[in-house]
């Protein structure tokens, strides 16, 4: 009977990963009942970012409903084809929500076992995480506001680009101070050439200082792009 399984809990915690150069913005790992048990069988992978929980609470990476839905859980900092990634099959079953029919396709085919969640934890559990800034530090604050004030501005649409990113640059850790790159954000965009197709390439690098105001970098950062062509300011990429 499905009363007299174990039902676990759910507990998803923000991380920077390691080797963050592929993604510099937080995984959202979970934990079943305090453990990690996913890097038991993936130590490599990476769980989903926490960008992937900005949208409907319908398209976050764990979300559930009754037809079931197979996810990618993990995956490692190159691509899923290169070294494997864990997948897992989520559904909901009356009150509880399980994830099972594991897939580890990297060189160690271990699986977790079967787990059942209350789902009226679950999903509290998935709102939380997804309304969760507390993990934040200045440089991530400093990319998501001036990310979505950019995004709303509509500015880079008028001068014919596309803005592509804005994400945070973290320190490289273990390297000589001299070696390091100050902590910021970087804003990516492109141009696609009308007379040939081609497509041109840039990018501002942005620095954030710890001991400010985050509001107040977001708006002197936003200001300074804001003021004139950004292909005239931003440094170009290729060509």
């Amino acid at each position: 009977m499905a009363d007299q399984l174990t039902i676990s809990t759910l507990t998803l915690r923000h991380r920077i990963p390691d080797d963050w150069a592929a993604d510099p913005w937080a995984e959202v790992r979970p934990l079943i009942d305090g453990v990690d048990v996913l890097r038991e069988v993936h130590p490599e992978g990476v769980a989903p970012s926490c960008r992937d929980w900005t949208g409907p609470a319908e398209t976050w990476p764990l979300a559930v409903a009754e037809e079931p839905r197979r996810v990618m859980i993990t995956e490692p900092t190159c691509t899923a084809g290169c070294c494997g990634a864990l997948y897992v099959t989520l559904r909901r079953e009356g009150d509880q929500v399980v994830w099972d029919g594991w897939e580890n396709t990297s060189d160690t085919t271990a699986v977790p076992p079967e787990f059942r969640f209350d789902a009226e934890q679950y999903e509290a559990e998935l709102a939380r995480a997804a309304a969760d800034r507390g993990w934040e530090e200045p440089v991530d604050t400093v990319a998501r506001l001036l990310g979505r004030t950019l995004a709303d501005s509509g500015w880079f649409e008028r001068w014919g680009c596309v803005l592509e990113d804005v994400r945070p640059r973290r320190e490289e850790p273990g390297l000589p101070e001299e070696l390091t790159s100050p902590e910021g954000v970087d804003v990516v965009f492109h141009q696609v050439r009308e007379a040939d197709g081609g497509t041109d390439h840039y990018a501002y690098e942005l620095f954030v200082a710890r001991d400010q105001s985050v509001e107040e970098q977001v708006r002197r950062l936003a200001d300074r792009i804001l003021a004139d062509d950004p292909r005239k300011t931003a440094d170009r990429l290729d060509g």
